[in-house]
């Protein structure tokens, strides 16, 4: 009895140190995801003067009647192509389509609060490395589903077709292959943005080896990577964080098989609907190809920029204009388990 007195003593003097030991852990875990939750912009890069008022065309474009169109389209007068006709525009504002948009729409950004700061954030970057930037003027409209387009950026204007962001699973978009669908989400407006002042500054060059399609879309996702400093690694890449991680953990094979089969100097335009294209998966023609994330030529050429920057002194700025083979032989690219 003593025995078995002494071991239930035992036996809660250790659930006791297993109980203060999961509240150390719990504590530490906690601070841990604070800190990740509070990342900052650098100090340089947050002191710059950047103020975004999104001018919401879309819910003008909801509310107005036919009598108020006129004074709508003297307002904006690019958002009213003169190909068209005032009749159509008077349809269109009780066309049964639209009144969904406008209703979903208003449902899915009730305010655009985050959407300004993440633009604000986004426009400092860009101010902090090209310092005669202007900001433009942000207008949010509905754009008939134009996913292949969901925002327009001219040196004096940014339209964001907000009815493209409604989420991935949204009604609106059956019928649309579920790889686009998957970044029809809000946390994707930056990184398009982002991605559309990128696309101004990297030529591409139309060369036909694999190599050189990696490297103009590494140069891409890593200049991106760059000017939205607060945004996860999966979203910059449109991947889910699923996706990154498998990625992530098997990026040594992905680039033993790029190497092994003699692809990287390859031409075969196939190997774009393979690794670069948007595509369900990546196709290496292997039984776990359904589990890959696609665009993965992408990935890799992304981490061989990363890797050529990490190893050489050069400005952001500079990026663009370096060529594939400059960057592909300093960075000396040899991925490890």
């Amino acid at each position: 009895m003593v025995k078995l007195l002494n071991f239930k003593k035992f036996i809660g003097a250790m659930w006791a140190i297993l109980g203060r030991f999961s509240i150390f852990l719990g504590l530490l875990l906690f601070l841990i995801t604070a800190c990740k939750k509070d990342a900052k912009l650098p100090d340089e890069i947050s002191k710059i003067a950047i103020d975004v008022q999104v001018d919401r065309f879309d819910t003008k474009f909801a509310s107005v009647d036919s009598a108020g169109l006129k004074n709508l389209i003297a307002e904006y007068p690019y958002l009213f192509p003169t190909d068209y006709p005032d009749d159509f525009w008077v349809a269109k504002i009780k066309d049964t389509i639209q009144l969904e948009l406008n209703t979903e729409v208003a449902k899915a950004f009730p305010d655009l609060d985050t959407l300004e700061l993440e633009l604000e954030n986004l426009f400092k970057h860009i101010k902090y490395y090209y310092p005669k930037f202007t900001a433009p003027e942000v207008v949010t409209i509905t754009s008939d589903v134009s996913y292949k387009m969901p925002v327009i950026l001219t040196d004096s204007l940014l339209l964001i077709g907000l009815d493209n962001y409604l989420g991935s699973e949204h009604p609106f978009y059956n019928g649309i292959q579920r790889f686009y669908t998957q970044n029809f989400r809000k946390e994707q407006i930056d990184v398009n943005v982002a991605d559309a002042f990128v696309l101004k500054l990297i030529k591409h060059k139309g060369n036909h080896r694999f190599l050189d399609e990696m490297i103009y879309h590494g140069k891409r996702l890593y200049m991106i990577q760059e000017l939205l400093t607060l945004k996860p690694k999966h979203e910059i890449i449109g991947y889910t964080q699923d996706q990154y991680n498998w990625a992530e953990a098997n990026e040594v094979d992905i680039w033993k098989y790029f190497v092994e089969n003699q692809l990287l100097f390859d031409t075969d335009s196939k190997l774009l609907s393979r690794f670069i294209n948007p595509a369900p998966f990546s196709k290496f023609y292997l039984d776990f190809d359904n589990d890959s994330p696609p665009r993965l030529g992408r990935y890799i050429g992304w981490q061989i920029v990363k890797r050529y920057m990490e190893r050489n002194t050069i400005p952001l700025q500079m990026l663009p204009e370096k060529n594939t083979d400059e960057i592909f032989e300093k960075a000396n690219y040899k991925p490890r388990n």
